[in-house]
C-alpha cells in the first residue's frame, strides 16, 4: 500500500521544490539579475543539484518565471472580466491586478516573453471594448496595450511623494497609482476625463 502513494508524494514534493525555487529566483533576481543558480538555491533552502534537476539551465529557470507570470496575467484578465464587465470597470480592475503582479513578480514583470499572444489577445479585447464604448478613440488595440504597459512602468516607478500621484485623504497609494494609470491611459488614447 505504501508504494501506491509514493509517486503522488514525490510529485507533490517536486512541485513544492519547484515553487520554492521560483519564489526564491523571483526575489534574488529582482535584486541581482546576474545572481548565480547557487545563490538561488541557497535562498530556496535547497541544494544546487536540486535546482539543476528542476531547471537544467538559467534560461529554463527564466522561462519558467515568464510562464508563471503569463498564467497570472491570464488569470487576471479572467478575473477582470475584460470580455464581459463594463469596459472602464474591467480596465480599472485589470490595472489593480497588474500593480499587484508588479509587486510580487519584480523580476519576471520585466520579461517581454511573459506577454504572450494570449495575453495580448485579452488586452486587445479590453481596448477594443473601450473604443466601442467610446471611452477611447485610438483604433489599434496593439498600440493601446503597448501604451498601457509602458505607462504602467512609469506610474509604478513614481516616488510615493510625487505630486503627480495625488494620494487622497485615505492615503491609499495603490488606489492613487491605479487612478493615475487609468486616467493617463484614457487621456493618451483619446478618452474623456472620467
Amino acid at each position: 500500500m505504501g508504494d501506491v502513494h509514493a509517486p503522488r508524494r514525490l510529485r507533490a514534493d517536486a512541485e513544492r521544490s519547484t515553487a520554492r525555487i521560483l519564489d526564491a529566483a523571483e526575489d534574488v533576481l529582482a535584486d541581482d539579475p546576474a545572481a548565480s543558480m547557487e545563490r538561488i538555491a541557497d535562498a530556496a533552502g535547497l541544494t544546487r543539484a536540486t535546482v539543476h534537476r528542476r531547471f537544467t539551465s538559467r534560461g529554463a529557470l527564466v522561462d519558467a518565471l515568464a510562464a508563471r507570470l503569463t498564467e497570472r496575467y491570464l488569470a487576471g484578465l479572467a478575473e477582470a472580466r475584460v470580455a464581459s464587465a463594463p469596459p472602464l470597470m474591467a480596465l480599472y480592475r485589470m490595472t489593480e491586478i497588474v500593480f499587484e503582479l508588479k509587486l510580487s513578480h519584480r523580476f519576471a514583470i520585466q520579461l517581454a516573453s511573459a506577454i504572450t499572444p494570449e495575453v495580448e489577445a485579452g488586452l486587445s479585447t479590453l481596448f477594443t471594448r473601450l473604443r466601442d464604448a467610446g471611452a477611447i478613440t485610438a483604433a489599434e488595440p496593439a498600440w493601446c496595450h503597448r501604451v498601457y504597459l509602458a505607462l504602467l512602468h512609469e506610474v509604478h516607478d513614481l516616488p510615493a511623494d510625487s505630486p503627480t500621484l495625488a494620494v487622497d485623504a485615505t492615503g491609499d497609494e495603490t488606489v492613487a497609482r491605479v487612478t493615475l494609470q487609468v486616467r493617463t491611459v484614457l487621456g493618451a488614447l483619446g478618452g474623456g476625463p472620467e
